[in-house]
């Protein structure tokens, strides 16, 4: 699948809105993934984590583990696909962390899923979280990489799309979306 059937999808399912939007980074884009919408869609859903789970062939993992909310139904598609464990972080006072029983075994090897990367963060923290509780990162997947150049997470990295969308620092907004307000999607 290259990445014009994948933004296909995106714009197929009406996930890939365009307006003044302020990413979780406290960046600003014209555009914004709402892989929720697309992600309703079980049947493309399971299509493309398949695809994504494919592009780690050759990689060895335990189990996947994503952050909540964007990344679950992502983690699970992939871990369905490569037919193994889910597990997920969630925020508890604004940070991730492993709640519901979820344990995370000495040296066990994860590959972490996530919905939209732009700059990382979340997917920074569920790896401190694989980490701190004895377990090994060994690749990073994601449906949507904003950027231009891949993130360095000390580990192999996948998209299955990459596309640079424009971001602004919220003080040198272009006068198209320092006219309009900006709004915040996804989970906070």
């Amino acid at each position: 699948m290259n990445s014009d059937e994948v933004l296909r999808h995106f714009k197929e399912t009406e996930a890939l809105l365009e307006g003044h939007f302020i990413l979780r980074s406290g960046l600003h884009s014209r555009h914004f993934f709402q892989c929720a919408i697309l992600l309703q869609h079980t049947a493309v859903a399971e299509k493309l984590c398949k695809e994504l789970a494919g592009k780690t062939a050759g990689l060895t993992f335990d189990a996947v583990i994503s952050p909540a909310v964007g990344g679950i139904i992502v983690g699970q598609e992939v871990a369905r696909a490569l037919g193994l464990r889910h597990i997920f972080a969630e925020k508890d006072d604004g940070k991730l962390v492993l709640r519901r029983g979820f344990q995370i075994r000495q040296g066990e090897r994860f590959l972490v899923a996530e919905d939209v990367v732009t700059q990382g963060g979340r997917v920074r923290e569920t790896m401190d979280i694989v980490r701190a509780n004895g377990g090994v990162v060994g690749a990073v997947a994601t449906l949507v990489h904003r950027g231009d150049s891949d993130p360095d997470f000390g580990c192999p990295f996948h998209s299955l799309l990459r596309l640079k969308v424009e971001a602004f620092e919220p003080d040198k907004l272009p006068p198209d979306l320092a006219a309009t307000p900006g709004v915040k999607h996804g989970s906070k």
